[in-house]
Order: C-alpha cells, then structure tokens, then sequence
C-alpha cells in the first residue's frame, strides 16, 4: 500500500521473525520483512502469521499481503530440511521420525498461517512481486485476490523435491486454474509468469512494478466503496457455490438477499 496521508497513522500491532502487521482504519498489511533472504519462511514466521489473523481489529476489511524487496516469497528457507532444522523447532527429520498424530498435528498448526485469509469478514489481496515459489505461491493462493508486477514468478515446487504442497494451496489453484494445468504445474515445478498467471486467472491483475502498490491501493478502494455486509454476504456466497447444487445455490441466494433487505429497510431494529 501507498503511505497513509497526514491524517492517519498506521497502528504497528506486530512486528516480529520476519511479519509485520500495520492497519490504517479498514485495510491492514500484512508484509513479510526478510528481504536478504527473499522472504524465506520457516515455522517461527507461520506462527506469526496465525497471530497476525487473530489480532486484527473488527474494523478491518481489507487485508493486503506483501513482500519486502525483490521477492514476494521464495518459499520454505532451506534450513529447514537440515538435520539441524531451526534453533528450538523440531527438524523435518525429527517430525518423520515421531508419530503419525504428532506430524498431523504439526503440519495442521503451520496450516493455520494460510487458512484466515479466506475469512466471510475480509477481502485479501496478494501483492506479488519476484519470486513466489513453494509456500511463497501457497501463501498468495490463500488470498481471496493476486494483484502481480510484471516480474512476478510462480512456481510450486515441492513434488520436485518428493513432497507435496500442504500447506492449503492444492484446493485454490485447482479452482483457479482447472485440474489439468494445477497438476502441470505442480509436477514440473515450472515457473507460471505473470502473463499466464493473468491470462488463466492466476492473477486478478498485471502492472509493471512501479504502479504495483497503487494498483493494490485502487482495488482496496473499490472494494471500500461497497457496504461491508452485502461484500461479506456476496463473498459467503461465491465460496460456497462450488459445494452447492444449482437450486441450493438459489436457496442461499434468497437467504442472503433477505437479510439484505431487511437491513436496508430497518426491519427487526
């Protein structure tokens, strides 16, 4: 985002292992600050942005993730497959060895960074730059909306590495971009450039690197602009067509719509 004019502030609510959560009356960023290490994540970082969710005030409406320098998100720091792993993490080795209960609920707890991003009460947008590989790309598919520059690089490359993406991301790109190139792209683990990005629905919007911030900034306007309660009831609708059938589509629609309009009318206050 542009910086607040001189008639706000920006509230720092957190600021710590590679996250900062700033908010500006409705919009929060979310902006990942390891630049040196193009914003390689690890454990510590996924708890900070589980916090990040739980903090937000109810005033917030738009949220926007970002990345610090050149790259969005180049993925899981590399240290983290070491037998070392990270200073007072359990190493992937040592997660191996224990328990099928306990990698469950290992993996389930480094899930919780990618989940709220989705939430009926916000909209999130990625802002993407650079890289965006492995949990850099999950990361940005777990936003509602992918605004990229034009240097913008994606790319999923755990099956390249005998893993698989797990942290949230499969079931988004899927519905993005269809099985058959979901699955092209995570098998070949080759990089998806912000034209195809755009063109297959990757990205919501390509700018040149420049306009990045304010193209981020117009789109959270015109997102402002709407009363909130008909964007989180329209936004609880689209995500949840996919699991409905026609008619229970039509039935939603209607409940919805009926609350709309008794709320514009004042009916029950």
């Amino acid at each position: 985002m542009t910086a607040p004019s001189d008639k706000t502030l920006l509230d720092t609510l957190l600021d710590r292992d590679g996250v900062r959560l700033t908010v500006d009356d409705a919009v929060a960023t979310v902006t990942l600050t390891n630049p040196a290490k193009r914003n390689a994540q690890s454990p510590a970082l996924w708890r900070v942005l589980t916090e990040a969710g739980r903090l937000l005030p109810g005033s917030v409406r738009i949220v926007v993730l970002r990345g610090e320098g050149k790259s969005f998100s180049a993925g899981l720091d590399r240290q983290a497959f070491t037998p070392e792993g990270f200073e007072g993490e359990p190493s992937f080795l040592d997660l191996a060895r224990g328990s099928d209960e306990a990698l469950d609920a290992e993996i389930s707890a480094y899930q919780s960074a990618f989940t709220w991003w989705r939430r009926n009460d916000i909209v999130s947008i990625a802002a993407v730059q650079g890289h965006a590989i492995g949990a850099g790309f999950q990361l940005a598919l777990a936003c509602d909306l992918r605004v990229c520059a034009e240097d913008a690089q994606f790319a999923m490359r755990e099956p390249s590495l005998g893993l698989v993406p797990d942290l949230g991301g499969t079931q988004p790109l899927v519905s993005l971009v269809g099985y058959a190139r979901a699955l092209e792209i995570c098998a070949t683990g080759r990089f998806v450039r912000a034209a195809e990005a755009e063109r297959t629905g990757l990205a919501n919007l390509v700018v040149p690197a420049g306009e990045l911030d304010g193209a981020v900034h117009d789109l959270a306007a015109a997102i402002l602009a709407a009363p909130r309660d008909a964007v989180v009831e329209t936004k609880a609708l689209l995500r949840g067509a996919a699991g409905r059938t026609y008619d229970e589509q039509r039935a939603a629609e209607r409940s919805a719509q009926g609350r709309r309009l008794r709320d514009l009318a004042g009916v029950g206050e």
